[in-house]
């Protein structure tokens, strides 16, 4: 019988510090793996059901299953992998009580797995799509694993919550075009058809040369769990992952990394250095773990064009999120249900309603599994691991006080994994980063 917890003789084969980000022996026999399965991946035609599994059962992995199952017919769920049983119970209920197909999800007992090997576990069902919805610390290496397994995949953002981290994505995202896998990632503002036109228009000249630009995420506190007496320390952070760098990257990671990839997306380009701040002030209790509430940074890019960006997680204050280039000729305004642009003198000449526009979470779904059964190349994984270095540029400016360029944020030692092997029991919480104290690794 499984157990939320995993037995000690699971735990002792748990991820440590180099398996869980991607690098070390396990890094390497993961490779191994995908040099001696070289075949490319087949179209799967639509009289054949997508077959699916599920590894991490929280909130966003079910509502991506739900999504994909919403938008693609003859899909079936097949498998689902957690650290804690109870998160795949959820997330079962949930899914069999959605409107749609009772079919759609077939979940026998022998294909829910549980533990920190669990991924490994699944990846050995047959399964065509695997969705990646684990805490973020968790990615690369359980992006390594399904594509070295010969999987498509969804993951979502971010995929990586430092340097090496954001090196390992980069190599399987070449390791995936190289056997035909398509990757999708959970950046939806790209399968949106009101950021799509209006990014086509900017880059068409509509408002000149950019200039400069601004972005933010403000809104109110997020949620967290309050730790129960039988938890230890790592089951506490991994319940709570939002709230320590080594599984969430930090907010202005985990969530910014939004409107920081749109703006690369408009202005084709990443920064090349940023110069942030950031801080606690209102979210200063321990049960919030350790990291910042509010960031402000600059991102500088080669042209001399700056973007202000902003993001904050604090209940009070003015909540906003949008995204705006300002160009020589004008400016375009973009948010989740309205976008805009407007020349200089204020003639608006293109604007755009979401009202009759499909689902974005639900359309990335459906263009990743129309690529799927195509054969047709398709792989998001690289723009965002840009977008995502990006952002750790950010965080990794703010905690220091340093300017970062993007070489550094990239060739960073910085492994943000615990020390050692990751199992449960007593793990140190990190000090508030103090800028002006922390030096670059």
């Amino acid at each position: 019988m499984r157990q939320d917890r995993p037995p000690r003789s699971t735990v002792a084969s748990s991820l440590g510090r180099r398996r869980l980000l991607g690098g070390g022996a396990a890094g390497a026999a993961l490779a191994t793996v995908a040099r001696l399965n070289q075949t490319r991946a087949a179209p799967i035609d639509t009289q054949s059901p997508l077959r699916v599994g599920l590894i991490g059962c929280g909130a966003r992995g079910t509502g991506a299953v739900r999504n994909l199952l919403s938008g693609v017919p003859n899909t079936t769920l097949v498998a689902m992998g957690d650290l804690f049983k109870s998160q795949i119970d959820r997330a079962l209920a949930e899914l069999r009580d959605r409107p749609g197909p009772t079919d759609a999800i077939s979940v026998g007992a022998n294909r829910m797995f549980v533990g920190f090997d669990a991924y490994r576990e699944l990846l050995e069902t047959h399964c065509d799509l695997v969705i990646l919805a684990a805490p973020p610390g968790f990615r690369p290496v359980h992006l390594e694993a399904a594509v070295a397994a010969g999987k498509h995949v969804f993951a979502e953002k971010p995929v990586a919550v430092d340097g090496p981290g954001i090196r390992t994505c980069l190599a399987v995202a070449d390791e995936a075009d190289r056997r035909g896998l398509a990757v999708g990632v959970g950046l939806q503002r790209r399968h949106s058809r009101g950021y799509q036109e209006t990014i086509r228009r900017i880059r068409a000249g509509q408002i000149g040369e950019i200039v400069g630009g601004r972005c933010a995420w403000l809104q109110s506190d997020a949620w967290f769990k309050v730790r129960q007496p039988t938890w230890t320390d790592v089951e506490w952070q991994i319940r709570n992952w939002l709230y320590f760098t080594w599984l969430s990257g930090d907010h202005i990671v985990e969530q910014h990394i939004h409107n920081l990839d749109v703006i690369q997306w408009a202005i084709g380009s990443a920064p090349v250095a940023a110069v942030g701040m950031g801080g606690r002030q209102q979210r200063t209790d321990p049960m919030f773990g350790h990291i910042y509430d509010h960031f402000a940074v600059d991102f500088e890019f080669e042209n001399g064009v700056h973007v202000a960006s902003m993001a904050r997680q604090i209940p009070g204050c003015h909540d906003e999120v949008f995204e705006e280039l300002v160009g020589t000729r004008g400016r375009a305004h973009l948010s989740a249900n309205a976008w805009r642009i407007t020349r200089r003198g204020g003639n608006r000449t293109f604007s755009h309603d979401a009202a009759q526009d499909p689902v974005s979470y639900v359309q990335e779904q459906v263009d990743l599994a129309s690529a799927i059964r195509a054969g047709r190349p398709y792989n998001e994984l690289r723009s965002a691991t840009e977008s995502n270095l990006t952002a750790i540029m950010g965080r990794m400016s703010a905690y220091t006080g340093k300017r970062i360029t993007r070489e550094m944020a990239l060739n960073s030692r910085e492994n943000l994994g615990p020390p050692g092997e990751l199992k449960f029991g007593e793990l140190e919480v990190a000090k508030v980063a103090i800028p002006g104290t922390l030096e670059v690794i």
